[in-house]
């Protein structure tokens, strides 16, 4: 299955081949089905399932139309014009598809199915990719194929219930570079028309559409600097980007970004430089003399230059957004993106867990992409090499990195077996001995009889013969081991895929699962109670991270959520947390709380609680001026180190976010060896174990603690007594 053409056996058992590994692309990410249930799972798909059922129930329009007055209070907020709606329309579609079919099935099973369903297209999508990027290598294809189906990078944001942009985007942005190859190759404005709406689809489902938005018009540049760029690529380009362009600023949350924003300038500048290149090509027939041809192509630099830089400074280009500067500027980024988990650099450990055999494949792909160099290698290069620098400064970007490791990967594995398998059938003694007497054989007499050229004693042997024997005896057994060494390291990839699928990606953020295999249903227990036991009106103050679940599950108001698109409300209801009682009070008052949740993990020892968090909750509520007097240090020992028991300062034990978690606590035994009030999750003993409070009074706590919930009281009356 290497180039050219393949029979109609080979074809069939490609098919089957590929058919299988579609289906193993889906089983494998179904555990958390067969374990738990079809239910949602992180944070982000909360609100995606919210608003797919909006859209379900009252149609795209009053989707996008849609002012939710339930989420940043009292602001609230515009969903059409701050979502990317292709999740949306991909599962409402597939829901009325269905229906119209007469199945029974919800939204909520769609939401749930949509991520393995769309880790089937994308095997079909990287052999698509592949076959392009090495230009009709079959075998490549279908090793990318496997690799993209089991790979645990991809697995994490695509298992059933993980019902986020990530789940369909990542189809998305393969098929574009697919479709985007196909249109260099052909130079067909049809296939670049393909690739601009595969590009439209893929701005529509996710934000990091910026990278395909980059890569490409890199692409091209990598093609002019390399002699490589065509009359076919300048066709491509031109089609792809001025179709794509039009459509992607039909998308309410991009509008006029590709115009004005500093993240789309890149693709608009090598637009610009292609259609210099083929001004100065033709101007080159009709101007003589080279000092002239220098002349026209320096000034034609110079005025895109000028073009470009006045716009800038006059403010017509905007600067990158938050995530992109953080990519080049990690020191310099503003806490709320550097405090999500995802935003920070990849360690080896990671590298190893998503992309196990794929480490070792992808610097052999590179390597033999750039031995074989052309438009489609070029790409492949180019994508995998982006890809595994950013993952240095945001591990999020592995997930990014894992199509290019497949497709380099399948590069690297298929040349390998092409160079060792055949050299599996070398001839032995026997073969070799009988093509030696063909070659002495001669047809001689009219009969057809052979005549030997030369006899000899039946006792004899050629040594030429023995010595290419044992020649051929060593190449294979050279090849057999060539080639079922990486066979059996495949074995161990694909039981790492079912390992880390089973017991690290399929367990939901909503149902906590121990080691022992105990479970903890904490947080939909209290979701039901706050849905059940608190005004509907009510509004409910937490960190941004339960926002969605507080509005989704438990039905109520909240103040902040997983969008953090307004950093200075944020940071104040960090200033909240992080301040004594009496001053919250007064900024709760303010803000027109009813309730306070928080997350706390001391007596069963979970790790992501919120006195994990409190320490970055502290450094936004400082980021703006009205919180500039609240400083990490004051929360910190002497020494530096964060602690809660009684060497933490008083700033920190006086805080709001400490008192809550720990009101009642001291009182608690959480292991039979350890003291009362012990903190399992910080491995230490509270500092204060009677904290009263004054202003608000404990609601709910769930069984294990994890979930607390208090009531913010009412002013005292002045005049009573």
């Amino acid at each position: 299955l290497k180039h050219g053409k393949t029979t109609r056996k080979e074809k069939f058992i490609l098919l089957i081949t590929l058919a299988c590994t579609c289906a193993l692309a889906f089983i494998i990410r179904l555990f958390s089905v067969l374990r738990f249930e079809t239910m949602i799972h992180e944070y982000d798909p909360y609100f995606n399932y919210r608003s797919t059922e909006m859209m379900v129930e009252n149609g795209f329009f009053p989707f996008h139309n849609w002012f939710d007055a339930k989420s940043w209070y009292p602001l609230g907020r515009g969903v059409g014009s701050s979502v990317y709606p292709g999740l949306m329309v991909t599962a409402g579609g597939i829901y009325h598809f269905l229906r119209a079919f007469q199945f029974k099935v919800d939204v909520r099973q769609v939401c749930v199915m949509i991520g393995p369903l769309f880790s089937a297209f994308s095997v079909l999508a990287t052999y698509f990719l592949t076959w392009e990027v090495t230009k009709g290598n079959s075998g490549a294809a279908l090793f990318a194929s496997v690799f993209i189906a089991l790979v645990p990078g991809y697995i994490s944001r695509s298992v059933a219930g993980s019902y986020d942009n990530e789940s369909i985007a990542i189809f998305c942005m393969i098929l574009t570079f697919a479709l985007w190859l196909r249109s260099v190759r052909t130079g067909s404005m049809a296939a670049a028309t393909m690739a601009a709406l595969a590009y439209l689809y893929m701005v529509s489902a996710w934000g990091g559409y910026i990278f395909v938005t980059n890569l490409i018009p890199l692409h091209v540049l990598g093609m002019i600097l390399t002699k490589r760029f065509t009359h076919r690529a300048y066709v491509a380009y031109s089609t792809y980007y001025t179709i794509g362009t039009l459509l992607s600023m039909q998308v309410s949350f991009v509008n006029f970004k590709p115009t004005e924003s500093a993240d789309h300038m890149p693709a608009l500048g090598i637009f610009g430089l292609i259609q210099l290149i083929a001004i100065y090509n033709y101007l080159k027939t009709k101007v003589t003399g080279e000092g002239m041809r220098t002349i026209i192509g320096f000034s034609l630099l110079g005025g895109i230059g000028l073009v470009l830089v006045g716009a800038t400074v006059t403010g017509r280009i905007g600067a990158l957004s938050g995530r992109l500067a953080f990519l080049f500027n990690a020191k310099g980024a503003i806490p709320i993106i550097a405090s999500v988990a995802e935003h920070q650099p990849t360690s080896w450990a990671h590298y190893y867990y998503d992309l196990h055999l794929l480490m070792l494949l992808f610097p052999v792909g590179v390597y033999r992409c750039f031995m074989d160099l052309h438009e489609g290698t070029l790409f492949g290069m180019m994508y995998g090499v982006t890809t595994l620098y950013f993952t240095g400064m945001m591990v999020r970007i592995v997930l990014v990195l894992s199509p290019a490791a497949c497709v380099l990967g399948g590069i690297a594995l298929s040349g390998h077996y092409y160079a060792f398998m055949p050299n599996l059938s070398t001839p032995d003694e026997g073969t070799a001995e009988k093509s030696e007497k063909k070659k002495d054989r001669k047809k001689t007499g009219a009969d057809g009889s052979y005549a030997f050229k030369s006899e000899r004693p039946k006792s004899s042997k050629n040594p030429g013969i023995a010595d290419n024997s044992a020649k051929g005896v060593l190449k294979r057994a050279i090849a057999a081991v060539a080639v079922f060494l990486p066979a059996l390291i495949m074995v161990s990839f694909v039981a790492h895929s079912i390992y880390m699928a089973r017991e690290h990606y399929s367990d939901p953020t909503i149902v906590l699962r121990a080691g022992n295999g105990k479970l903890y249903d904490d947080f939909r227990e209290a979701y039901k109670w706050i849905s059940e036991n608190t005004e509907e009106n009510a509004k409910v103050l937490s960190w941004w991270d339960y926002g969605y679940h507080l509005s989704s599950m438990a039905n109520r108001t909240v103040f902040v959520d997983g969008n953090t698109w307004n950093n200075t409300h944020i940071s104040r209801v960090g200033q909240i947390l992080a301040s004594d009682e009496k001053t919250s009070y007064e900024l709760m008052r303010e803000m027109d709380v009813n309730y306070v949740l928080v997350i706390f993990g001391g007596k069963i020892g979970y790790p992501g609680d919120d006195i994990n968090k409190f320490i970055w909750m502290i450094r936004i509520a400082g980021s703006t001026p009205t919180g500039a007097h609240i400083s990490q240090r004051q929360y910190m020992t002497k020494n530096g180190e964060y602690r809660i028991d009684h060497r933490a300062p008083k700033k920190m034990r006086n805080s709001l976010m400490y008192k809550l978690c720990y009101h009642n606590f001291g009182a608690l035994m959480t292991h039979p060896r350890a003291p009362l009030g012990y903190d399992l999750s910080q491995n230490q003993e509270v500092g204060d174990k009677a904290i009263a409070l004054e202003h608000l009074e404990e609601a709910y706590t769930s069984e294990n603690w994890i979930v607390r919930v208090y009531r913010v009281k009412p002013p005292a009356n002045k005049f009573s007594g």
